[in-house]
């Protein structure tokens, strides 16, 4: 466990299956590196107008990113 240096409070991880964690109260979904989004590494495309995803890190051979559901999942 690592302490967060802005609350000086012990970070919180909860794995919810294989590929999906629960860190600090925000979820986070793990891709292996020939299964990244197509939106990973860049940060906007002014032809469609699409932001990308920026923000990442890696553990134990796996990329997550946060995972945002999609809103035609109903």
């Amino acid at each position: 466990m690592k302490i967060n240096p802005e609350t000086m409070e012990l970070n919180t991880v909860k794995f919810k299956n294989k590929t999906t964690i629960l860190l600090n109260g925000v979820t986070y979904k793990g891709y292996p590196v020939g299964e990244l989004p197509k939106r990973f590494a860049f940060i906007y495309d002014e032809d469609k107008d699409k932001e990308g995803i920026t923000e990442f890190f890696n553990y134990k051979g796996l990329t997550y990113v946060k995972y945002v559901p999609s809103p035609f999942n109903i």
